[in-house]
């Protein structure tokens, strides 16, 4: 039996994507006696949503966790909830699309509760020294976007389903803060090291795994 991870690919001014990176690592590991599969999406509206709806055709997996990176973030965010809205605010994604209060499903509700435990995978991720916290707002941008379309892809279905917003690494956060003149006091943000990305993961799948095994 699989589960699946998937992260993005670099966007923005972002030369790295955490959430790919931890995606790529995960592939061909092992949780809870679960294969997982780890795939790259790709950040463009278009494309990101019919991705994912082949990997789980493909792979019929027993849970889905989606992560993607929210520089500025200080702690693993567990999203609750997807609304059904696209706008990147003024940063379009890799294909150029820039919508603005746009409906990801103008025929889908308005929102999805993610449906793996957030609560507790907070807590599993807490226990083991990853900081973490339950969020409430996935934003609009193609992380929102991946969640909303895989918790109506996969409704009904009772296979669990949620999203990670990552912090920035370490790497990023010297690299912005050199550009930022941090030598001269400037401001420093946030950041993990990918193995509490990675491990984070793990916790999330194996927290859902059990709530459907409860």
């Amino acid at each position: 039996m699989t589960v699946l991870c998937t992260g993005y690919e670099p966007f923005g001014d972002h030369d790295v994507n955490p959430s790919g990176t931890v995606a790529e690592a995960l592939d061909g590991r092992t949780v809870a006696d679960h294969e997982v599969i780890g795939r790259i999406l790709p950040v463009a509206f278009d494309a990101a949503g019919p991705a994912m709806a082949d990997l789980i055709d493909e792979h019929d997996p027993a849970a889905v966790v989606a992560t993607g990176l929210a520089a500025g973030r200080s702690a693993v965010c567990v999203e609750r909830v997807a609304i059904n809205v696209a706008d990147t605010v003024g940063v379009p994604d890799n294909a150029g699309n820039d919508p603005v209060d746009e409906p990801l499903d103008p025929a889908g509700r308005d929102a999805h509760l993610a449906t793996l435990p957030v609560r507790e995978t907070v807590e599993a991720c807490l226990a083991e020294g990853v900081p973490a916290r339950v969020s409430n707002t996935a934003g609009t941008h193609l992380c929102n976007g991946i969640l909303y379309r895989t918790l109506a892809l996969l409704e009904g279905t009772g296979t669990p389903a949620g999203f990670l917003h990552l912090p920035a690494t370490p790497e990023q956060a010297a690299a912005t803060a050199a550009e930022g003149e941090a030598a001269r006091g400037g401001s420093v943000r946030p950041s993990l090291p990918i193995d509490l990305d990675e491990r984070a993961a793990e916790l999330a799948f194996e927290t859902a795994l059990a709530s459907t095994e409860a």
